[in-house]
């Protein structure tokens, strides 16, 4: 007997409801138990649970997924304890297009790949089937894993993996810098890079940091794709990428950020901005336009993203309207002021303008 079933809904931890959990844990956990039930006292020569990886190593977003997968492996010892036959196969990713694999996009494969647990294609999988049936041990992990994306993994190679991938590595030798665009060396803290550049310096820098790890997270293989203007939801973020980004920043800045960090700066420029604050809060204020303002394409993503309905609640529909129309709401004021008027407000930016449209719309 071999049991496949199974049901993913991925999701950060605060996002499950019961309903969620039950709804992956019944065809798991609930089904392999009645069949537990059902065929105890029969003459099975084999009684197969097709567990996960998860369940054993963390994986990201899927708590409810891990628990289903945690009791069925539990279960097969609870069987082979008692002299039934029992296995539980704690598969990693089958790479075959179809089954719960095949509903993974591009990103989340590339993110898995990146972490370590590289897919198994489908002749390996069969062929590890056919090599763990015949084992006597209550639960295998037939899992393709990479040495190298285990290394580089955020919370490091998992506890139980590090004898079979040792941390211990040759110290690189530090690269040479290459301006103010170059990375963080790996061998010199983040803050005492900051500090011997100018402030559009610093933001370009940390631009490259946060661009490096959207790269690495999307599985990008150059940090040159990454458009620090673009948001994050833009480019294809999602609440586990958002974790995983912002774990990776951990790592890298030594600051405990926020969960919600992409979210509250949606881009590698507005992020960069909010570092420079929190590695050196002794520097004055970031302006808002400092070294890498928005420029009209981004100005009007910012625009496009705003409903009709919004703007006219916030009461700002008149006052933009009236910004953008010939001589704005200077129709009364001689013609250099007007001159003077359009000049002030083509030189606003997007926060600027839109506290304009603010000011007029309370002044009306």
């Amino acid at each position: 007997m071999v049991h496949t079933a199974g049901v993913v809904d991925d999701g950060t931890i605060g996002s499950l409801t019961a309903e969620r959990v039950d709804a992956v844990l019944r065809p798991k956990a609930d089904a392999a138990w009645h069949l537990h039930e059902l065929t105890r006292d029969l003459p099975l020569r084999a009684f197969v649970l097709f567990s996960s990886v998860a369940g054993t190593l963390d994986g990201a977003g899927q708590g409810n997924y891990a628990a289903a997968n945690a009791y069925l492996d539990a279960l097969a010892r609870h069987r082979w304890l008692d002299g039934l036959p029992a296995l539980s196969l704690a598969w990693g990713l089958w790479d075959t297009g179809t089954g719960m694999g095949g509903n993974l996009s591009r990103t989340d494969v590339q993110r898995i790949n990146s972490s370590g647990v590289v897919g198994l294609s489908a002749q390996e999988s069969l062929a590890l089937f056919d090599a763990s049936v015949g084992a006597d041990e209550a639960v295998l992990l037939p899992v393709k894993l990479d040495p190298a994306g285990l290394r580089a993994r955020t919370g490091g190679v998992p506890a139980m993996l590090r004898t079979l991938v040792p941390t211990a590595e040759p110290r690189a030798p530090r690269a040479a810098k290459a301006g103010p665009a170059a990375a963080p060396a790996a061998d010199e803290s983040l803050e005492s890079q900051l500090a011997g550049l100018s402030q559009d310096e610093q933001l370009h820098l940390l631009q490259n940091l946060i661009c490096a790890h959207v790269a690495a997270v999307l599985g990008h293989t150059n940090a040159a794709t990454v458009d620090p203007a673009r948001s994050f939801q833009e480019v294809g973020f999602d609440s586990l990428t958002a974790v995983e980004l912002r774990n990776r920043l951990n790592k890298a800045t030594g600051q405990r950020l926020p969960a919600t960090l992409i979210f509250d700066y949606p881009s590698p420029v507005a992020l960069s901005k909010y570092l420079l604050t929190e590695l050196l809060p002794d520097i004055p204020e970031v302006a808002a336009g400092s070294g890498t303002e928005p420029d009209e394409e981004a100005f009007r993503q910012a625009i496009g993203t705003l409903s009709l309905a919004r703007v006219r609640e916030a009461g700002l529909l008149d006052s933009l309207l009236a910004l953008a129309a010939p001589g704005g709401t200077a129709q009364q004021q001689d013609d250099t002021a007007q001159a003077d008027q359009s000049e002030s407000i083509m030189a606003m930016d997007v926060e600027a303008l839109l506290a304009e449209a603010a000011r007029r719309s309370d002044s009306e």
